[in-house]
């Protein structure tokens, strides 16, 4: 009898596996949004802190290039998911817990929190890292782009669900009603794990599957070839940088807003829930503005350095609202920043995921790997350095305003410098081999 590999995923479980995106979102954004925020603005700790906490847990994350191979030589990825959720959601709720200890002991709270946010940060490596190598090799080619789609969709619809929904619930503020939010979220985000993965893997016995992995090298061997390769290697610098832009003023948002504005714990995270509404709309409406041009899937230099360059506007519409202060329509300039972040994260996903079988076969999950590490590097950099640079130009400007303000348009300059960079993502073949006869490649 001949072994045969597993037939490609259909809508139905793409959008099964979406609902582990969608639990993942719930619990990362009550993280990185609403207690940086309450550490920030209620305990009156600097930026710094949060930021920290945030970059301990994306540090852990570099992990994910080893997770990725785990999971292109071992074939299940149940256990990978399951069982980082489990971490991550345990870490949620620890992490809450740990806010909560800081009014009464500072100290005890933040060695807990540390704790926390590594096992935060473990969880989303090792869940988020399985998951996107189940829809890379188990989706089929002509679907991948509508799967990441979906399946960002679904995360953002955790985002906006979850904001919107826990930023009713925290008001009035208490210690104890974080720590009751924070669990219910954690537990409903596993019972949609659970949803997402229960009886959708089944185990590829084909004999090419399986002669490759029986003879495939170790961990660091994939990674250096990986890393030789120059359409994986522009990548994941264009990925690096981008993400800096997007991710500094991910903890900043709150903060700024609530300092300048005088926005509540539960309006600042209602107004995060506005820029993920934005995000939503604008990943809705890429696939509908690309679907006009046929080539959007092989050419997503043009749609992705658009995101990028609405996305610097965007932020200087931010600069604005630093600016002129409460009479601006801020929640306006947010939803905007959240519709262009939107277009430029889908065309980057969308060309993630078809470029993820392009070179050397049975690497896909150590190719996802490094391209999920540089985002995790540049998420754990951006969120710091954009709160260290907001205490820092608190000192050196002359309000605390265009503290905010500075950061935004320094934000809004390295997505210029992401469209760029944009341009040597993937270059077409006949360009390539052109390029290759010249004594210098740009980019390579």
């Amino acid at each position: 009898m001949n072994a045969a590999s597993p037939a490609p995923l259909s809508w139905f479980g793409i959008v099964r596996l979406g609902l582990v995106q969608t639990a993942l979102g719930a619990v990362v954004v009550l993280t990185t949004s609403t207690l940086n925020r309450v550490m920030v603005i209620e305990l009156a700790l600097p930026a710094m802190i949060p930021g920290l906490l945030v970059a301990i847990h994306y540090a852990m994350q570099v992990l994910r290039p080893w997770l990725g191979h785990g999971s292109d030589v071992g074939g299940r990825r149940f256990a990978w998911i399951v069982g980082g959720m489990a971490v991550l959601a345990a870490g949620g709720l620890l992490a809450a817990a740990a806010t909560a200890l800081m009014a009464s002991h500072l100290a005890l709270g933040l060695v807990i929190a540390v704790i926390a946010f590594i096992m935060i940060g473990i969880g989303v490596g090792a869940a988020g890292t399985s998951l996107l190598v189940l829809l890379a090799k188990r989706t089929a080619p002509a679907r991948r782009s509508a799967a990441a789609s979906i399946a960002w969709i679904m995360m953002i619809t955790g985002f906006i669900v979850t904001t919107a929904v826990a930023g009713k619930a925290l008001d009035p503020f208490s210690g104890e009603r974080l720590m009751l939010v924070s669990g219910t979220v954690s537990a409903i985000a596993m019972v949609l794990t659970l949803l997402g993965v229960w009886g959708i893997e089944q185990p590829d016995l084909s004999p090419d599957t399986s002669s490759a992995t029986a003879e495939r090298s170790g961990f660091m061997d994939d990674f250096r070839e990986i890393c030789r390769e120059p359409q994986a290697r522009r990548f994941a610098i264009f990925i690096f940088v981008s993400m800096l832009a997007y991710s500094a003023q991910d903890l900043i948002l709150e903060p700024f807003a609530g300092s300048v504005f005088g926005m509540t714990p539960g309006q600042t995270t209602q107004l995060s829930s506005v820029q993920h509404m934005g995000a939503l709309i604008g990943m809705i409406l890429m696939p509908a503005m690309a679907s006009l041009h046929n080539d959007w899937r092989t050419r997503p230099q043009p749609w992705i350095i658009g995101g990028c360059l609405a996305s610097a506007l965007a932020l200087l519409g931010l600069v604005g609202a630093a600016t002129v202060g409460p009479a601006w329509p801020l929640r306006a300039s947010v939803l905007l920043l959240g519709i262009t972040n939107g277009v430029y994260a889908i065309a980057a996903i969308g060309a993630m995921m078809n470029m993820v079988s392009e070179g050397r076969d049975n690497r896909e999950g150590t190719r996802m790997g490094l391209w999920g590490a540089s985002q995790a590097i540049s998420f754990g950099i951006g969120g710091f350095v954009g709160t260290a640079a907001a205490d820092a130009a608190r000192h050196l400007l002359p309000s605390t305003a265009s503290a905010y303000g500075a950061v935004f348009a320094a934000e809004a300059a390295l997505f210029v410098l992401s469209a760029w960079l944009a341009i040597w993502i993937k270059r077409p073949r006949e360009q390539t081999s052109t390029l290759a006869a010249q004594p210098a490649n740009l980019g390579a």
